[in-house]
């Protein structure tokens, strides 16, 4: 189970996927752990309100977020379980573009930017973590890469 979730592509489109999808999502999610880039902070960001009202507790679901957005992130920019990084992150676009942003599809507020993230999720879901990835070297048999 361990090498089909490292198993990857021998691509470099998924280098600038990776490396820009790591950017948003490290510093999305530095923003709510963290409280920096001007971020509200963990406990301010578990204490605002949820999209659905089935999600409770509440702070479970937003601390979830948070740190699915920031460890998301940096397993996307090490390529590092790559497909595990992009799911977490999916998962929470998922459920912004449901939540939050459906109705409307331009900004502002609407779903086309996490939208755009979603599909750059799915491309790393499907292709792996790609070159320049842990994963490529986690993948490799006997000094052959798959």
């Amino acid at each position: 189970m361990f090498r089909r979730i490292v198993n990857t592509s021998s691509t470099w489109v998924t280098v600038p996927l990776r490396l820009a999808l790591a950017a948003v999502f490290m510093a999305h999610g530095a923003q709510k752990v963290l409280g920096s880039f001007n971020g509200k902070g963990f406990n301010a960001w578990i204490s605002g309100p949820v999209p659905f009202g089935f999600m409770r507790p509440a702070w479970l679901w937003l601390a979830a977020a948070a740190l699915s957005e920031l460890v998301g992130g940096l397993l996307v920019l090490l390529g590092l379980l790559s497909r595990v990084g992009a799911f977490f992150i999916m998962c929470v676009m998922l459920t912004a573009i449901v939540g939050k942003h459906w109705g409307s599809f331009f900004a502002p507020g609407g779903m086309e930017y996490p939208l755009s993230l979603l599909a750059m999720c799915l491309a790393l879901l499907i292709a792996g973590g790609g070159q320049l990835s842990v994963d490529r070297g986690l993948s490799a048999s006997g000094g052959k890469r798959r």
